[in-house]
């Protein structure tokens, strides 16, 4: 009796599911990060919030001037919503928590984060715009709640995670855009590796902020 082929999970998932499932142990590995631990726990100071708003400007700046270029390409035009980008907020809360005009931030992190998505595919842009706007409509909520709770903010200085769309429903409609894509296993393969390089570059960003953690917490000396 002949063998089976061996059956290629992702073949057998939507692109949705297999973006989460196949992304799930990086996703949260970049998760337990000590930098996003002290984050939620509210005991990082304003200097490491305003630290890690200067990476994300990179990253947004990057990711949201990559996507622009490519609107027009199948795979870009399924996800991009110009409402969903993040750069002018960013700017915003910049200048709320650092009064004013702030330097670049030398990162290798980001940098390398940034050359990434300047050098993805098509494919590969999916994957990060994935990677941020939905963490962004899910777990970034959680963030901005705790930032709100433990420096008293009654909402100011939290622009970044505030988006003109109902999360939920939002999401679902996200997710079933991609699977109206029906990509053939090989590229959602593709796709999912990416979301996983995603994920690990976040967890970069998250490390070398954690190496600074003793100037960041909040009860740390000036």
């Amino acid at each position: 009796m002949p063998l089976k082929a061996p059956v290629d999970p992702d073949a057998v998932r939507s692109l949705s599911t297999a973006m989460r499932e196949g992304s799930q142990a990086a996703h949260d590995a970049a998760e337990a990060s000590p930098f996003v631990s002290e984050l939620m726990g509210g005991k990082v100071n304003e200097q490491g919030y305003v630290d890690y708003l200067l990476r994300l400007r990179m990253v947004y700046a990057a990711l949201e001037t990559a996507m622009r270029a490519n609107r027009d390409d199948a795979l870009v035009a399924s996800v991009y919503d110009p409402a969903l980008e993040r750069l002018s907020a960013i700017e915003a809360d910049l200048d709320f928590w650092a009064g004013g005009a702030v330097a670049d931030v030398d990162s290798p992190a980001a940098q390398a984060y940034c050359d990434r998505i300047a050098a993805a595919s098509t494919s590969a842009l999916l994957a990060h715009h994935y990677t941020r706007y939905l963490g962004d409509l899910s777990g970034g909520q959680a963030i901005g709640r705790v930032l709100d709770r433990t420096f008293e903010l009654d909402g100011a200085g939290l622009s970044f995670y505030e988006f003109p769309v109902r999360a939920k429903p939002y999401k679902d409609a996200y997710r079933a855009r991609l699977d109206e894509l029906a990509l053939a296993p090989d590229e959602i393969a593709r796709v999912v590796d990416e979301v996983r390089f995603a994920f690990g570059l976040n967890q970069d960003l998250f490390d070398e902020l954690a190496d600074n953690l003793t100037s960041y917490y909040r009860d740390a000396p000036v």
